[in-house]
């Protein structure tokens, strides 16, 4: 951490970050489903031993407060001060975590969250924040990031400020009053709804726990700086300050793959090479021609076998002064079955609409964007996996995604939408809609318009003709979206407290002026003097 240098521990779970943040926003096979919680169960488990150098490392300021007072009572104190908000944080979010995995680990009887391909539905947390009523609930969770955050800022970064931007990075949720963010489609959306409306529970558990490592990792970030010198003075490699982490390009592998991770020291991966190695792979001893011996650790080059869990064991052997130092090895990485379908989602909605463009995304998991293609009547690719599809007659449109495996090998997968016309407009006279009271001369300027209320798309749509009816006399029809000399003329001359009607308001959209909208709803305006 000294000089805001990332760990390699720190960059393992970063990669864990990566891979998650990549494609949560999917909807992933059953397979997929398993592969992303076996990932959820290993940042667990480096979250554990994050936690464990953690409790050394509070020990030994404590014990250097008592031992050596000066300086270190006072380091002592920010400890205790980041130990105990960070505690409260942690276990604040195990609470959440513990509520909407309740029915997983009791109705489904899975008391150690193991059956992840039933995890594939995120309906407890959307209940939990995002149903009408419970905005006190996800205030809430914002206020306890911010609250962290502010607290680490006070009592850490305000005596270390290098440290400030990571600490601002780490507990990053957007722009601030409505902590807002841009999704895919450069859209501004809320923080909150962004990383966890309508997500897996898989996935909102992963980010959850990712949340509860940041929290650890940042108590490290504290500690190793407040030990500052005391941990340099420990660099020989030994058993008591090195531990091995797995370091891999990627979270998971195919069956038939080489598997190419490295196995390196966690706290510095220093300069020093192995003397020698004496490792297993699930109890068959590694060959040399399987690895390679780098610094701090060894790069591996090993098949990468049938799917499951597989364990490398062993020590990694130093010599420092003549003195042989054995650092346990005890690893797994997980190998998955090959992607067997495409994954198709569309980015608003389960069904497209008539008229307009609709933004998707069509992926397939472990395949690279240019090696996926995607055909159907109005469907137009865009950027990396974005297409837009704009359908045209019919109910239904099928979307035939298909990927070119690293073998050479191709999937397909045929996916059916449901296509529906755009509902009806509603009309609106200076953005107001329905019935409302307005004065005449005000009438006399407003604009004639349509708006789609409670409706997903954003359409910009533009009046070409309405009519007007005032009481006593015959339709005026206007072009455009003001009213004419006649009009006007006509509104001026209605008593206050008459009704004036504006009905057949005629629309078009000038990014597709061929469709014909439903018809537009009438507005009713009182008049007032």
């Amino acid at each position: 951490m000294a000089g805001a240098k990332e760990t390699p521990r720190n960059k393992l779970i970063a990669l864990m970050y990566l891979v998650f943040i990549t494609m949560l926003a999917l909807n992933v096979s059953k397979e997929v489903l398993v592969g992303f919680g076996q990932m959820f169960h290993k940042i667990n488990n480096a979250k554990a031993k994050v936690s464990e150098s953690n409790e050394i490392y509070y020990s030994k300021i404590e014990t250097n407060a008592k031992e050596k007072e000066g300086k270190w009572i006072g380091h002592n104190e920010t400890a205790n001060k980041i130990r105990a908000k960070s505690n409260e944080f942690h276990d604040y979010i195990q609470s959440i975590k513990d509520q909407i995995t309740e029915k997983q680990r009791v109705d489904n009887e899975d008391p150690e969250l193991l059956a992840f391909e039933k995890m594939d539905k995120g309906e407890e947390l959307d209940i939990l924040w995002f149903r009408d009523g419970r905005e006190e609930e996800s205030q809430k969770f914002i206020d306890n990031i911010m609250s962290y955050k502010a607290e680490v800022l006070q009592v850490f970064a305000s005596q270390y400020p290098s440290y400030t931007q990571q600490v601002e990075d780490r507990f990053y949720i957007g722009e601030g009053p409505d902590w807002i963010v841009r999704n895919k489609e450069g859209q501004e959306q809320p923080w909150l709804k962004y990383n966890y409306e309508g997500f897996p529970l898989i996935s909102s558990l992963a980010k959850l726990t990712m949340m509860q490592n940041d929290i650890r990792l940042t108590e490290s970030d504290v500690l190793t700086t407040l030990l500052g010198k005391e941990l340099e003075l420990e660099s020989g490699v030994t058993e008591s300050n090195y531990i091995t982490l797995l370091k891999t390009e990627k979270g998971a592998y195919y069956q038939g793959e080489n598997f190419d991770g490295s196995v390196i020291l966690g706290r510095k991966g220093g300069a020093q090479n192995p003397n020698r190695v004496e490792l297993t792979l699930d109890g068959r001893e590694l060959d040399e021609s399987e690895y390679e011996l780098i610094p701090g650790g060894i790069k591996l080059d090993i098949a990468a076998g049938s799917p499951g869990d597989k364990e490398i064991k062993g020590e990694l052997i130093f010599l420092n002064d003549g003195v042989e130092s054995r650092i346990p090895v005890d690893q797994t990485f997980s190998v998955i079955s090959k992607p067997n379908s495409a994954v198709i989602s569309a980015d608003k909605m389960n069904v497209v609409y008539r008229g307009v463009d609709n933004p998707m995304t069509i992926s397939i998991p472990g395949i690279p964007d240019n090696k996926v293609r995607a055909s159907a009547p109005g469907l137009k690719k865009g950027r990396g996996s974005k297409y837009v599809m704009n359908p045209g007659r019919g109910k239904t449109v099928k979307i035939v995604a298909t990927g070119t495996l690293p073998d050479g090998k191709s999937i397909s997968t045929a996916t059916t939408y449901r296509i529906k016309n755009l509902p009806p407009p509603t009309g609106t006279v200076r953005g107001e809609f329905g019935s409302f009271k307005i004065a005449k001369s005000s009438l006399a300027q407003s604009t004639v318009g349509a708006t789609f209320l409670d409706f997903d798309f954003d359409l910009d749509v533009r009046t070409v003709a309405f009519k007007l009816k005032v009481p006593g006399r015959p339709a005026i029809q206007c072009s455009g979206s003001k009213l004419n000399a006649k009009a006007i003329a006509a509104v001026r001359r209605t008593p206050a407290g008459q009704d004036v009607k504006i009905f057949d308001i005629q629309v078009k959209n000038p990014k597709n002026p061929a469709y014909n909208f439903s018809k537009v709803s009438p507005v009713i305006c009182e008049l007032t003097n």
